[in-house]
């Protein structure tokens, strides 16, 4: 069985070994969505780190979708050229760079008015939002296609939907806040329209090698929400439409902490979803413990590992990981005497 440090290819993106970058927004950009000096340094220390992938954190396809105003954007033509950036220089260290597409509908902090798919908030920072027509929700999924043609223009590996945490997609796909009767909401299958359309979209400007991902809240901890036997006939849904791997977090939708957090404490769900979807799985949640990241990936349970806190700690991390699992892992000369 494969381990932590073997390598991992699906359709055209190969992998030098499993371990991925969380997306984790870092509130560093310009006010115009622009990246700074900060994201092509943090970015590039994880390439230089060895990372196999690097996933950028959530670009917003317009801009009243930030979730704050210093987060990145990908709705334009002026982002293009800082991004590239990074992606150029995360290629030369052989990590393969990925970005998450995001709007994030009620949870957005910016000078514009929310929307979401119903007038309807769970959070008190956030102010109850415009409900979407049904003409504005097509212009947001051209938002998702336009900028998944801009994240291949500028060179990325791969793109990621982010479907989870309470974000627009999820807002959609969840009875806690969609409670439209239109062909967007109601039953589980108008539920998913959004989701589905965004997912054909977006599939439509990939080229056929390169994966879509998608980023879900398998459970939401909520006895009327999404739980995690309805995320993956879901799951299974966008499968069809073209998804072929699955990022497996949770929660987000309400202001509640899940019943107990603890090192690998989401596993289940990628392994759940993994199975029960028969689709390739991302494990995310505390798994920054090397053995705890190798038994994820040698006993299956996921197909990729995603390091978020580790990663902010040391941006070496695979290289402690791999001494503490025995494995040969090369960083370049100039930091080999470090170890």
């Amino acid at each position: 069985m494969a381990g932590l440090f073997d390598p991992y290819t699906i359709k055209g993106l190969s992998l030098k070994n499993r371990i991925m970058m969380s997306p984790m927004c870092q509130y560093q950009a310009n006010t115009d969505g622009t990246v700074t000096d900060w994201h092509f340094v943090h970015y590039g220390a994880r390439a230089i780190g060895g990372i196999g992938l690097i996933m950028l954190e959530a670009s917003a396809v317009e801009a009243r979708g930030r979730i704050s105003r210093h987060d990145i954007g990908i709705w334009s033509h002026e982002h293009e050229a800082g991004l590239k950036r990074i992606v150029d220089f995360g290629h030369q260290y052989g990590s393969k760079m990925a970005i998450q597409l995001a709007h994030a509908g009620v949870k957005a902090e910016t000078d514009e008015p929310n929307v979401a798919p119903t007038a309807l908030s769970h959070f008190e920072r956030y102010a109850v939002p415009q409900e979407l027509t049904v003409g504005e929700i097509t212009q947001i999924v051209g938002a998702f296609a336009t900028a998944a043609e801009r994240a291949v223009r500028i060179g990325f590996d791969t793109v990621e939907l982010h479907g989870a945490h309470g974000y627009l997609i999820n807002q959609f796909l969840s009875p806690l806040t969609n409670k439209r009767t239109d062909e967007y909401g109601g039953s589980f299958e108008k539920r998913l329209r959004f989701a589905l359309d965004v997912i054909q979209a977006v599939k439509g400007v990939l080229p056929a090698e390169m994966p879509l991902l998608l980023r879900v809240s398998a459970t939401e901890y909520s006895n009327e929400g999404i739980d995690i036997h309805e995320m993956v006939k879901m799951v299974a849904a966008f499968k069809q439409a073209g998804v072929d791997m699955v990022d497996c977090s949770s929660g987000g939708t309400l202001p509640v902490a899940p019943p107990a957090i603890y090192p690998g404490y989401q596993v289940q769900f990628a392994d759940a979803i993994k199975q029960g979807a028969d689709i390739p799985t991302i494990a995310v949640g505390l798994l920054d413990t090397p053995a705890l990241a190798e038994e994820v990936v040698r006993n299956n349970r996921a197909d990729l590992v995603a390091v978020g806190r580790g990663l902010l700690r040391n941006a070496h991390w695979a290289k402690v990981a791999a001494q503490e699992l025995k494995v040969t892992f090369e960083l370049p000369n100039s930091y080999a005497r470090a170890y």
